[in-house]
């Protein structure tokens, strides 16, 4: 499953530089599906057509906040989420609404990192 940043962040960024998909963001900031990868132009996400260099409205505007779709919980880069491993208040968790298997993570860490 994907990882999720709790209310309890304390903003310390501490776990931003520690994710090899650049799936983690300061509150308040947009993203896009290209920031820190590989992918550009038109991109397939799920059979749906993107812009990977589309910016998208921040998931949080009060906390450090981790882009689902974007997560791999590091898997093909380490053996822990490096979010979690570095977070000093222990608000980085595992996400229940996003579960996903280690193929379906696989294949999403190959499609940024191709």
């Amino acid at each position: 499953m994907a990882i999720k940043i709790t209310d309890e962040c304390i903003n310390c960024g501490a776990c931003e530089p520690e994710c090899p998909n650049n799936a983690i963001y300061e509150a308040g900031a947009e993203w896009a599906w290209a920031d820190g990868n590989s992918l550009s132009g038109i991109i397939s996400i799920d059979g749906e057509s993107v812009d990977a260099g589309q910016r998208h409205a921040p998931v949080s505007n009060d906390v450090y906040y981790i882009v689902t779709e974007k997560c791999t919980e590091c898997v093909g880069f380490h053996e822990e989420p490096q979010c979690a491993a570095v977070c000093p208040v222990d608000c980085c968790v595992p996400d229940p609404d996003h579960v996903e298997t280690k193929e379906r993570l696989t294949e999403k860490k190959d499609r940024m990192h191709g």
